[in-house]
């Protein structure tokens, strides 16, 4: 299998690696906006480097992996459906519902296959909370409490170009809630600040979120998010039922420490970002793409699911906005259920 990578920025390297590796992977392609950065990394990786994105469609590949800048994500989406290519893309198919929604149709239209990258799905803890959800063991569940808390801002260039903190960040909180749960968001009521550094009002943007959700069975969920938790990288979710309760990213290096006299030491060595926090996640997620180009497997997280996640940080971006909670079905693009996906 040859296997075309549009961009090699920093988890355009990381997915790179991972499919140089794979035993069903014969060669790459690389291409990034900086020829010079994809061709050190076809030379570290012995792999292949073109001048720019029409030779990856003209010398010939299998399938394609997208993880440039989001503005680009959409285009190309469409001309690898429009080339009969199979799809791998980074979260966000398209910063707005119009362009995520034409990308689809595109998708659909040509019949190919788009799987998104929301890593959190592989990941063993959400996993575990998963079959734990479904399996029955907490019960009938009442409360999800999900956080995603940067330990440092992205540079203050990239804050505009984000889609901001509910598109960028949050978005995985929302489409992770729907995957573990196997619920959808019918209301929600969001909120934010702004008031760390001028940056995030510079770009319009907050440093602080907090949405407020109802699922479509009464379940109460929370999702906050910052910028700037300086204790370290910190993604975790609580569910708690009428039987058990569980929590799903505790463990040694969880940056939190406890103020009872007989709670866990402060982490050692706290996590410091997504690709190490993530870093068997998006191993697994492209080797699942990979299986999915061969047959081998249904489709882990299709752009539908990107869809659901998105009109979910658009409701709360338009609750934050005006103040007031937001139905889901005030936002378009909602016309298929797909919670029980992967």
């Amino acid at each position: 299998m040859r296997i075309g990578v549009i961009g090699t920025g920093r988890i355009g390297t990381v997915h790179a690696n991972t499919l140089s590796r794979h035993r069903e992977v014969g060669s790459l392609i690389l291409t990034d906006a900086d020829p010079a950065r994809a061709q050190a990394l076809a030379h570290r990786l012995g792999e292949t480097a073109a001048p720019g994105v029409d030779e990856i469609f003209t010398w010939g590949v299998d399938a394609v992996v997208i993880t440039t800048a989001t503005s680009a994500h959409a285009e190309l989406i469409g001309r690898a459906a429009r080339s009969g290519l199979p799809v791998f893309c980074e979260k966000p198919i398209a910063l707005d519902l119009p362009g995520t929604l034409h990308a689809l149709a595109e998708v659909e239209a040509a019949g190919t296959i788009l799987q998104m990258g929301f890593q959190r799905r592989f990941d063993a803890g959400y996993a575990g909370a998963r079959a734990a959800v479904r399996s029955g063991r907490l019960g009938r569940l009442h409360t999800v409490r999900a956080l995603t808390s940067d330990q440092a801002p992205p540079p203050a260039a990239w804050l505009p170009l984000s889609g901001g903190l509910f598109r960028d960040t949050l978005i995985h909180d929302f489409d992770v809630l729907r995957w573990v749960t196997g619920r959808e968001v019918v209301d929600v009521y969001a909120t934010g600040s702004d008031a760390g550094p001028a940056m995030f009002r510079e770009a319009g943007d907050i440093d602080t979120g907090a949405a407020v959700l109802t699922l479509d069975d009464g379940t109460l969920a929370t999702a906050t998010a910052t910028r700037l938790n300086g204790a370290g990288y910190d993604v975790r979710m609580e569910l708690a039922g009428e039987l058990d309760q569980i929590v799903v990213g505790l463990d040694d290096r969880t940056p939190i420490a406890s103020t009872e006299p007989t709670g866990p030491p402060a982490a050692d060595k706290p996590w410091t970002g997504f690709l190490e926090r993530f870093g068997p996640a998006y191993e697994a997620e492209l080797c699942a793409f990979v299986e999915l180009v061969l047959g081998e497997r249904p489709n882990p997280c299709d752009g539908r699911e990107a869809l659901q996640a998105l009109r979910i940080a658009e409701a709360s971006e338009l609750s934050r906005r005006a103040h007031r909670p937001v139905a889901l079905a005030e936002i378009p693009g909602g016309t298929r259920a797909t919670t029980g996906t992967g």
